[in-house]
């Protein structure tokens, strides 16, 4: 990814397009196809002379030009003919973010098929579900995967989606309409670097796209922060379910030789902040003066590279961190049990009303009960058969079948043909 980024990138990409320009002038006997040609064989670039010549003359596109200008000789005259600086500055952006898309679309992939993988391991390993930290209901570890696998899925869409509508490229003009070119070029020019060729531009290209290519980096950010959370809490002592993998030789605290702390979790965490900060940046952008300033440029070249690494490289840390990640199915058991039966309240309420009895009535019986359980221990089931309300109505029986873990996971097979895996 970060080979992308690099100046030697940039300016091969700037080059590309300089060449193909002249290439599709010639094809419209705007050039000479000689000279087009030459251009072709002789152009090239080296950015130490290029940061020569812009510490003077202050101005990248023009030093650039210069420098390629040294190589070509007499036909340099008709490079950039009838084009600005942003025709070659943003297309060659939307190349690069392009590649960068296309390379972060690979690293979802491959999370995926992480995630994939160890949600089938998982599949019907119990656990309990917690809302708002508290105990709830029984779920499993794998359909727990199979939900931020389908997030990921949703993650290759929005990026996909937001790489089409990044590459774009644009030959036209100091304020867009062509009126040293013709529109042929910008065609031809896009074609040849895998782009489409915007439907209007001004000077540049509108930042709706980029800042939408951004905030979709920021919401994977988002989703890869949201696994970390989970993972976190799971690998906290009272619970300690699940945790990272912690190597032979690791170290965990300087002072205290005894901690595993989930580290690559709180900087997964910590980062996608900063990818959050730069899609900020980036709509910031959105709103120029007129037909162009450059307000936006100084900002993109901060954001965007740094956005695309870091999303690089938080994806393959959390892919690592699912593949390695240490999970602990009876310590999940045994914190399911630790309520003495209560996540199955909702089961017996619904029992009792199926039964004919007022929901009202039902609910206080059963909370009555569960609030006993809290306060002074023993198990849930207990409580209720002790009760006689709810004895003669549901029968030992029944309430016995009610707390049957089997039946809180019946469906864990349907939920994972939703989403795919099967």
């Amino acid at each position: 990814m970060g080979a992308i980024w690099e100046e030697e990138n940039k300016y091969r990409i700037w080059l590309e397009i300089e060449i193909l320009a002249c290439e599709a002038q010639a094809r419209l006997g705007v050039i000479p196809a000689d000279a087009a040609a030459a251009i072709r064989s002789k152009a090239a670039f080296e950015v130490k002379r290029i940061e020569e010549i812009e510490e003077e003359v202050k101005h990248d596109v023009i030093a650039f030009l210069t420098n390629v200008g040294e190589h070509v000789g007499q036909e340099s005259r008709f490079i950039h003919l009838g084009m600005t600086s942003s025709d070659v500055l943003d297309t060659a952006l939307a190349v690069q973010m392009k590649q960068s898309g296309e390379l972060l679309l690979k690293g979802l992939e491959g999370l995926a098929a992480v995630l994939a993988r160890r949600a089938k391991e998982f599949k019907t390993t119990i656990m309990v579900g917690r809302t708002h930290g508290v105990h709830a209901e029984p779920i499993t570890f794998g359909l727990k995967l199979a939900l931020w696998y389908a997030e990921t899925q949703r993650n290759i869409a929005r990026l996909q989606a937001a790489v089409g509508r990044i590459a774009v490229g644009q030959i036209s003009g100091a304020v867009g309409t062509f009126e040293h070119l013709s529109p042929s070029v910008e065609e031809y020019v896009c074609a040849h670097l895998g782009l489409a060729a915007a439907p209007v531009s001004t000077q540049v290209l509108q930042r709706d796209r980029h800042a939408e290519f951004m905030n979709t980096l920021a919401l994977i950010g988002c989703s890869l922060e949201k696994f970390a959370t989970e993972i976190r809490h799971l690998q906290r002592t009272e619970v300690l379910e699940a945790e990272e993998y912690f190597s032979k030789g690791q170290k965990g605290s300087s002072a205290m030789p005894h901690k595993r702390n989930p580290i690559t979790c709180e900087r997964i965490a910590g980062l996608s902040r900063v990818l959050r900060g730069n899609a900020q940046a980036a709509m910031e952008n959105v709103a120029l003066w007129h037909e162009r300033d450059i307000t936006h440029s100084s900002v993109e070249r901060v954001v965007i590279p740094d956005s695309c690494i870091l999303t690089d490289y938080v994806l393959a840390l959390m892919t690592d961190v699912i593949d390695r990640l240490v999970v602990y199915p009876d310590t999940m058991l045994a914190n399911l049990h630790r309520t003495h039966g209560l996540i199955f309240s909702q089961s017996v309420l619904l029992a009792l009303a199926q039964k004919g009895m007022r929901r009202e009535d039902a609910y206080r019986i059963v909370q009555q009960a569960a609030m006993e359980v809290w306060r002074d221990g023993g198990e849930f089931k207990a409580r209720l058969l002790a009760q006689p309300e709810v004895r003669e109505v549901l029968g030992a029986e029944t309430i016995e079948s009610l707390f049957d873990l089997g039946k809180s996971i019946r469906n864990v097979d349907l939920l994972f043909a939703r989403v795919g895996l099967t």
